[in-house]
């Protein structure tokens, strides 16, 4: 982030995982809000010791894709504060994040970026968090409305049509001019942290990446069970089978897509290592469809292998932000 010029980066993503079905479950850190708290303390904290902001999102009850945008997350107050808010109250609580994002959803019917409930009483008055508040991307609804309930930032800019109603509103005596004052003095307490302490020595070696994300991938790698099949044998012939061998899908599709400046797939791998490896494409990775020939070639291929590995997961045609999962089917 440094090294590009960025000084917020927009995440941690933690909503609770309360549905399998969520499409946007990739970017969330846990089902369990203890959990979800300690990780996203630990990642900010990491983040923001270079000097870089974080945007801890998105606040709050964001936990379906379906009707995004207008639904209403219905629930009590112990609801509410022991499995939505316990996870955010950790994360500012331990790590102090510099910006919060609100959620696009109503919660007991009101706006999140209107919720004064939410953006001051409990996040600024419980939790004496001391950052400014941002909008999700086109959240908000009534822009006057969300800087009372402590709303600072819109994100996207409106190209002046919010600010005019901002403007509209003070001299209507509708909104409090103190209110808009003190939405500009929380943003400008950040921006200024990042203009007296610059990383100018900052670089953004790829190379060097790659090499700590493989080393993270593979202490990442879960085996459930393994009947004397692992580990395999080094002159065996092996047959992988499906796209994802060739293009491996390592994140879910939406606005946190991210372009990688270099990807390894595991069938060039094993022919680097001269492993005995073929290959059958079967199924591609892009779409959620079955090509009877490739199949059929597919099982041909295998009948003259030792071991098959069948790389299998789902396109983002299945798994992406703006949806939810029909179902679990893989």
């Amino acid at each position: 982030c440094r090294a590009q010029n960025v000084s917020i980066l927009l995440g941690p993503a933690m909503n609770i995982k309360r549905s399998p079905l969520c499409g946007r479950n990739f970017e969330y850190i846990s089902e369990d809000p203890y959990l979800s708290g300690k990780i996203a303390a630990a990642h900010i904290r990491g983040v923001q010791k270079w000097n870089v902001g974080t945007s801890v999102k998105h606040f709050a009850c964001n936990n379906q894709e379906f009707f995004r945008m207008s639904v209403s997350s219905e629930m009590d107050e112990r609801t509410l504060r022991e499995i939505y808010l316990s996870g955010f109250e950790i994360a500012v609580k331990e790590s102090k994040p510099k910006t919060m994002m609100c959620s696009y959803n109503q919660i007991n019917g009101v706006y999140s970026a209107e919720n004064k409930k939410l953006l001051t009483d409990i996040l600024r008055g419980e939790w004496s968090f001391d950052g400014y508040v941002m909008t999700d991307w086109g959240a908000v609804a009534d822009r006057a409305k969300g800087i009372a309930a402590g709303l600072d930032l819109e994100m996207p800019a409106s190209g002046g049509v919010n600010d005019a109603k901002i403007v509209e509103a003070v001299k209507a005596g509708t909104l409090d001019e103190k209110l808009l004052d003190k939405a500009v003095e929380n943003m400008l307490n950040v921006l200024f942290d990042y203009v007296d302490n610059p990383h100018d020595d900052a670089v953004f070696d790829n190379e060097r990446d790659h090499k700590k994300a493989v080393k993270v991938e593979s202490e990442c790698a879960v085996l459930l069970e393994n009947n004397g099949i692992l580990p395999l044998k080094k002159d065996a012939k092996i047959l992988y089978v499906g796209e994802y061998a060739k293009v491996p899908r390592y994140q879910g599709g939406g606005s946190s897509h991210i372009q990688c400046s270099r990807v390894s797939n595991a069938f060039d791998v094993a022919l680097e290592k001269n492993r005995s490896v073929d290959y059958a494409k079967a199924f591609p990775a892009d779409r959620d469809l079955a090509d009877d020939g490739e199949i059929k070639a597919a099982v041909e291929k295998a009948k003259c292998a030792d071991v098959v590995v069948v790389f299998a997961g789902l396109p983002d045609v299945i798994e992406c932000e703006g949806f939810d999962r029909k179902n679990m089917d893989l």
